[in-house]
């Protein structure tokens, strides 16, 4: 049985979070209209941010056929797809007939790439399969930092293949994909935001953004830990890098976001409210997120918030239908607890200590 909405209840994606907000429960009245499909979780860098680097999640794999098209087909009001979790989705062969297969269903389609193996043929094929957008994490300015946080020497090669993709892309007239680059917000690495968007600009990229570290709370793993997060207050040259990297950004015509930024040196970056901003998630009511073996799991940042995935495991698409998994005791239980004062431990310093 595939999950479907309310046929006297047509669904708009961007109305579909303000009714959620109102009817957020145990039971989530409505099926997701979002699906996180990690289509492998192997790997070809070894980031000191990422928690794959450091010990198996799961065992390697890349997600199957059968199993990436019978969790699609039991969405059957879909809007957006996102095709990454700890792996790379550029080393699955599969990829550009899995966005196909997804753009024939109207869907969104973007994923997150390290940008390694964005050759011409690879680029052209996720072009013509109709990728909306492609997301490169880059996370540093030069070949030296970019080795100390990704853990290999392929700064140059990435930079030639975006330049090189982006050339193809203006050269033939196609604004699809839309590409950006991502930087983490590193204490190590915040002084190079006005050289990594001087670098997107030289590479034809215009749309750059800081995004947030996410560490495990007990316990940090390479990089990523509170001594390198920038929240909960910038000092003030940080906030200066910021600054300059938006004025920078402005004058070469590059579009720059830094998700919750401070507007003025030493400003506590906490969210406003009673301290459990956990509490207004909706991603419990709009979104599934599945592993390359088929495993369930809250959200994209769950993997990176604590260790061993049977903590928040909420089902298996291989096991069960999404409709059981979606509204099971699993996720019912899930919903409860973001909604109390006592959030499940995968989410308690998500909008405190995780966001910039």
């Amino acid at each position: 049985m595939s999950l479907s909405r309310d046929a006297r209840a047509p669904l708009d994606p961007r109305r579909y979070h303000e009714s959620v907000t109102v009817e957020r429960t145990e039971i989530a009245p409505r099926p997701p209209v979002c699906l996180y499909l990690e289509v492998t979780n192997r790997c070809n860098l070894l980031c000191t941010t990422c928690p794959r680097t450091y010990e198996e999640l799961e065992p390697p794999a890349d997600m199957s056929w059968d199993l990436f098209t019978s969790i699609v087909e039991q969405v059957s009001d879909l809007s957006r797809a996102v095709l990454h979790g700890v792996g790379e989705p550029m080393l699955v062969a599969n990829l550009p007939r899995m966005v196909r297969y997804l753009k024939e269903r109207g869907v969104y389609v973007l994923f997150n790439t390290n940008g390694t193996v964005l050759s011409e043929r690879n680029g052209r094929a996720l072009i013509d399969a109709g990728l909306d957008e492609l997301r490169v994490s880059l996370d540093a300015s030069n070949r030296e930092s970019f080795k100390a946080i990704r853990g290999r020497d392929y700064f140059g090669r990435i930079i030639r293949n975006i330049r090189a993709f982006r050339e193809l892309q203006e050269r033939e007239g196609r604004t699809r994909p839309q590409v950006s680059v991502w930087l983490t917000g590193l204490k190590d690495t915040v002084e190079q935001l006005p050289a990594f968007v001087k670098v997107a600009a030289e590479i034809g990229v215009k749309e750059v953004y800081l995004q947030r570290l996410v560490f495990f709370d007990e316990a940090a793993i390479g990089k990523a830990g509170p001594d390198q997060a920038l929240f909960e207050r910038l000092t003030e040259g940080e906030a200066a890098y910021l600054k300059q990297a938006e004025d920078l950004a402005r004058s070469l015509g590059v579009a720059f976001s830094a998700s919750g930024a401070a507007s003025e040196p030493g400003l506590s970056l906490r969210s406003s409210g009673d301290g459990s901003p956990w509490s207004l998630c909706r991603r419990p009511w709009s979104l599934m997120y599945f592993t390359a073996n088929g495993r369930a799991l809250p959200c994209c940042i769950a993997p990176f918030s604590q260790h061993g995935y049977d903590n928040y495991t909420l089902g298996h698409a291989g096991q069960q239908s999404l409709e059981d998994i979606w509204n099971g005791p699993a996720y019912r239980d899930f919903r409860t607890a973001l909604l109390s004062d006592k959030p499940p431990k995968s989410c308690a310093n998500c909008g405190l200590r995780w966001s910039l």
